[in-house]
């Protein structure tokens, strides 16, 4: 015959009887009959080799042997105890750390609001934000040094895992007394020989304005680089020239400096995005996030003067959405 193997149930009675002092309050906490306690702990005690109770007719305590081994049994208790708080602190993602990044005008806006939002959700997870130009952002997130990012994607997708929010065109920045501020949609034409504010010629959307010059046959007259929108709105809003900018850094730059915003023909799209590592799995606590951040964008876009027609539709197929 096979020999019995110690269970839960036997633990569990053993535990009852030395916490209540009697088989049958024991009985009674575990919502089961005297009988099976006895039988239990009968069972056990063969099973171990102990006598785990002194038996004096009625009475019942536990033996020296019964101490020693309910020290043990409390011991793999705690032990259970640390597990069941670890499934805890997992299912709330506790202690977890998410490294976030986007770039300045991203990370001090859109992205902290994101996370302060998160956070509010899940008090217990650590959230870094990293803050860098686009090229760097998009070299972290691909490198896995960061777990997600919210970035402005002028060409082609990084290698990266792209989850798309919202597209929108980019606008013209004018200085507010600008002869052209009286136009209703500015084209390269309108800017041939004016002033212009050009962004770095690394960036993606610097190389996107000159094509699309290029291909009108107009030279533009750059007098001034800058890489942030608040310093290109800044120069534009001192006279140094026109610029065109993603929608969200002019209307937000516009609360502060005096410009006028005008849209620009032909569409110069900028997509709203999120960015994951190329090889990473999202887990429940990147899913949270990433629909946190979502949840964000879209209403803050949504916010922009003129959002509805600067958006972009987008085919639902691949996981985009468009303002409405």
């Amino acid at each position: 015959m096979a020999q019995r193997r110690m269970t839960f149930r036997h633990i569990e009675a053993f535990r009852a009887v030395m916490a209540a002092g009697s088989m049958t309050e024991a009985a009674r906490q575990l919502h089961t009959s005297q009988p099976q306690v006895t039988r239990l702990i009968a069972q056990l005690e063969a099973m171990t080799g102990l006598p785990l109770f002194d038996r004096s007719g009625s009475r019942l305590s536990p033996s020296l042997d019964g101490m020693r081994f309910h020290a043990e049994v409390d011991r793999a208790f705690v032990g259970l105890t640390s597990l069941e708080a670890a499934a805890a602190r997992i299912r709330a993602f506790g202690a977890e750390r998410l490294r976030v990044a986007a770039m300045p005008r991203l990370a001090g806006g859109l992205l902290a609001r994101a996370v302060a939002r998160f956070k509010a959700d899940h008090p217990d997870v650590i959230v870094a934000i990293h803050a860098g130009d686009d090229e760097t952002v998009n070299g972290w997130v691909s490198s896995g040094f960061c777990d997600a990012a919210l970035t402005m994607i002028y060409s082609d997708a990084p290698d990266s895992r792209l989850d798309h929010v919202l597209t929108m065109d980019c606008v013209a920045v004018l200085p507010p007394d600008h002869p052209l501020g009286t136009r209703a949609c500015l084209k390269p034409e309108d800017l041939r020989g004016i002033p212009f504010v050009a962004s770095p010629l690394a960036s993606a959307l610097r190389a996107r304005i000159d094509a699309v010059f290029h291909e009108a046959g107009v030279e533009m007259t750059i007098t001034a680089e800058a890489g942030l929108g608040a310093a290109i709105c800044t120069l534009v809003s001192a006279g140094l020239g026109v610029s065109l900018l993603n929608p969200l850094a002019a209307y937000e730059e516009a609360k502060v400096s005096p410009i006028l915003i005008r849209p620009f023909a032909p569409a110069l799209p900028v997509r709203f995005a999120l960015l994951f590592p190329p090889d990473h799995t999202r887990d429940r606590l990147m899913q949270a996030f990433g629909a946190c951040a979502r949840a964000i964008l879209l209403e803050e876009l949504a916010r922009l003067p003129g959002a509805a027609a600067l958006a972009v539709p987008e085919a639902i197929g691949n996981g985009s959405r468009a303002l409405v």
